[in-house]
């Protein structure tokens, strides 16, 4: 009896002793394993928001996308706008010269002067509308050269106001914007009565800022607060001086 208890003691002393560092192991392996699931939803969430950076960073590029078709459209809108204007006046010109030219059939022969040689108001009309196709076609470089041609040619036109200011625009679609804040102010100090001079001041303004010329720009968003206070380009200018 005493020796089966000699020979059980060291049996039994050796299984105490390993019991704890059993429990040891069992704790180490669970605390890795529940490490191991923490760094699986540290990578999920990373994944996460990964998308959805993403997803706003296409959004952002949508909205973009979108604000220049907008601005495309607009442009297009107001070209055909003014060219269809632009038609109704000079069918209005035409009819005012065919009267003048009936009522000094009427009158008697007065002593004839040399007069300096007008230019052929059909030419006149071909060049206009060409410039004017070449916008319509987005050519921006060619109807800028094409406007100013116009402009050296037929100076007192009375297509002259729409020439500075299309010519104006297709040079800052163009950004050639040093030669776009040039016609757009020549507009805006031949015509200021004309509709369309608010939007051509915000539009030096904006060609002006392009070529770092701040003090100019500055002038001219002052100039068109001041003198335009109800216009949409003018109340926006205001908002635009109190931010700067």
């Amino acid at each position: 009896m005493r020796r089966g208890l000699a020979t059980l003691l060291p049996v039994l002393l050796a299984t105490a002793l390993s019991l704890p560092a059993r429990a040891g192991l069992f704790d180490d392996d669970e605390a890795r394993h529940r490490i191991e699931q923490l760094r699986v939803e540290v990578t999920e969430l990373g994944k996460r928001a990964d998308t959805v950076s993403r997803n706003q960073i296409d959004f952002a590029n949508q909205v973009e996308a979108i604000k220049a078709d907008i601005a495309k459209l607009r442009g297009q809108i107001e070209v055909l706008t003014y060219g269809l204007e632009a038609a109704q006046k000079r069918q209005q010109d035409f009819y005012v010269d065919l009267d003048n030219r009936l009522r000094k059939l009427e009158q008697p022969p007065a002593e004839v002067k040399p007069e300096a040689a007008k230019p052929d108001p059909a030419l006149e009309t071909r060049d206009y509308e060409a410039a004017l196709a070449a916008l319509k076609a987005a050519k921006y470089r060619e109807a800028a050269i094409a406007f100013l041609a116009f402009l050296k040619t037929y100076p007192v036109s009375t297509l002259a106001a729409s020439a500075h200011y299309w010519g104006g625009y297709a040079h800052a679609q163009a950004r050639e914007h040093a030669a776009a804040a040039e016609l757009f102010g020549k507009f805006a100090a031949g015509w200021p009565n004309d509709e369309r001079t608010p939007s051509a001041l915000e539009s030096r303004a904006e060609s002006l800022e392009a070529v770092k010329d701040v003090k100019g720009a500055r002038a001219t968003l002052e100039q068109l607060a001041e003198k335009y206070p109800n216009s949409e380009a003018g109340r926006k200018a205001k908002l635009r001086l109190k931010k700067k």
